[in-house]
């Protein structure tokens, strides 16, 4: 099963349709008239196609169990043919594709058992994924209207001086590749002079995103929040409020995290934590909705 807990919630919404074809004209006058020897064929078929949806992750074994929110079963006779479309909500981690799929396809199964008796030539066309919304794939697409360049700073006097290893650079830089951004790298000194002196030249160069990693905690070192701060035009408290909940359901000590948010002139600065996990813990919480900033900022509408 594929791992989704870096993932957050948010409303996923799929519509399926399957297609049945009849053979005659007879037996769609039969089904509207509710003359099917077995019964209502369309309100056995919506039965039983609410309950598959629920039963997905029964039966589909890589399927994680969600939490069905709504679901709506409709039909709609063309010719010869059964439409039938299935739309499922939830506000999960993933996406209900295929629970409507399966929900349509069980609709279907139901609606040719309860004719065969009656229709020889019943035939299942086409199970098929209409529309689906919500989840990384439906997120903002600013980056693809407009290449955002973005930079991650490292700042750490080990690093910087190399007696240690950089990882959380090198996680950053990779996190936030899964959300179409390409990101350079720089190592700095924890010193309040450099991190300014970054922060302004990036945003003088027209940076659109710089992530400063490291400096967030309580040490005596942990000075970045306090020296990006007052360098900032317009903060934006939500989003590390956001980064620190997210993070508080992984690990208990998120809550220590000082990061800070907001605009120097049109560059979004962002402080985060200095650890490989920290710091991609935050970048998975906020991307790629924290994109959507890119069209309020220019006054445009994303809905």
């Amino acid at each position: 099963m594929v791992d989704i807990t870096y993932k957050q919630n948010s409303l996923r919404k799929a519509i399926a349709e399957a297609t049945v074809s009849t053979s005659s004209a007879e037996t769609i006058e039969a089904i509207k008239n509710k003359k099917i020897p077995k019964g209502d064929v369309f309100e056995f078929a919506r039965a039983a196609g609410l309950l598959a949806v629920k039963k997905t992750s029964d039966i589909i074994p890589d399927c994680h169990p969600l939490p069905v929110e709504f679901s709506s079963i409709s039909y709609s006779i063309d010719g010869l043919d059964i439409k039938i479309h299935v739309e499922v909500h939830t506000i999960y981690k993933t996406g209900v594709e295929v629970e409507a799929m399966h929900g349509a396809s069980i609709v279907a199964l139901t609606i040719y058992d309860m004719l065969k008796p009656v229709d020889k030539n019943i035939e299942i066309k086409s199970i098929k994924l209409l529309s689906k919304t919500g989840g990384k794939s439906d997120k903002i697409k600013y980056n693809e209207e407009k290449k955002l360049s973005c930079t991650v700073i490292v700042c750490s006097d080990s690093v910087y001086n190399k007696e240690s290893e950089d990882k959380t650079g090198v996680r950053a830089v990779e996190a936030l590749k899964n959300y179409g951004l390409t990101a350079s790298l720089i190592i700095i000194p924890d010193d309040i002079s450099a991190i300014q002196r970054e922060a302004l030249s990036l945003s003088e160069k027209g940076c659109d995103i710089i992530l400063f990693a490291g400096g967030t905690g309580l040490s005596p070192k942990d000075i970045t929040p306090d020296t990006i701060q007052p360098l900032l035009d317009r903060e934006i408290p939500g989003v590390m409020e956001l980064a620190r909940r997210y993070g508080q359901d992984r690990t208990p000590y998120s809550m220590l995290s000082r990061g800070v948010c907001g605009f120097i002139k049109n560059s979004l600065v962002l402080t985060i934590p200095g650890s490989p996990s920290g710091a991609t813990d935050t970048i998975n919480a906020l991307f790629p909705q924290l994109l959507h900033v890119f069209f309020v900022k220019e006054g445009k509408r994303h809905d």
